[in-house]
């Protein structure tokens, strides 16, 4: 499946940056019966429905013209949402004195899930501020990270 985010992803890169978007993320998963190809786009003061369609439009056609899926599919192309995932080095930049989630593939002081403010990024090493603790992350041992909203 990750063969596939590829394919999308360098038939769509150009055109979403030249457009002035950011290619977050991009999903090809299989939920009961459907396997769904999701592309999360966003823009500084964020997208709206209409930002979405043309997007939409063009990797639809884009999608047909090439047929690198052969399965049956269904293209979504949305926001990244409030809690917007952290996977690229410039995503956790601009997240430093925003609150995330992070989870970690082993234990660090005895938890995996931590959630409060990124106080640094520095080094490829999170130091997140969790209540009156702080913990330091190294980027390799991050499993997941996500904005946080808080209530």
């Amino acid at each position: 499946m990750s063969k596939v985010k590829d394919i999308v992803q360098d038939m769509i890169q150009s055109f979403i940056e030249a457009e002035g978007y950011e290619l977050v993320d991009i999903e090809y998963v299989k939920e009961g019966e459907n396997k769904y190809l999701r592309i999360y786009v966003d823009k500084d003061g964020g997208i709206d429905i209409d930002d979405c369609g043309r997007i939409s439009e063009y990797i639809s056609q884009k999608l047909d013209e090439t047929d690198p899926i052969s399965e049956a599919y269904i293209l979504e192309v949305s926001s990244p949402g409030a809690e917007r995932p952290l996977k690229k080095v410039k995503d956790f930049e601009n997240a430093v004195d925003k609150n995330v989630f992070i989870t970690t593939y082993e234990p660090i002081d005895g938890l995996k899930e931590f959630e409060g403010i990124l106080t640094t990024f520095q080094n490829e090493v999170l130091e997140i501020k969790v209540v009156k603790k702080t913990y330091q992350i190294p980027l390799n041992k991050v499993a997941s990270a996500r904005l946080a909203v808080l209530f």
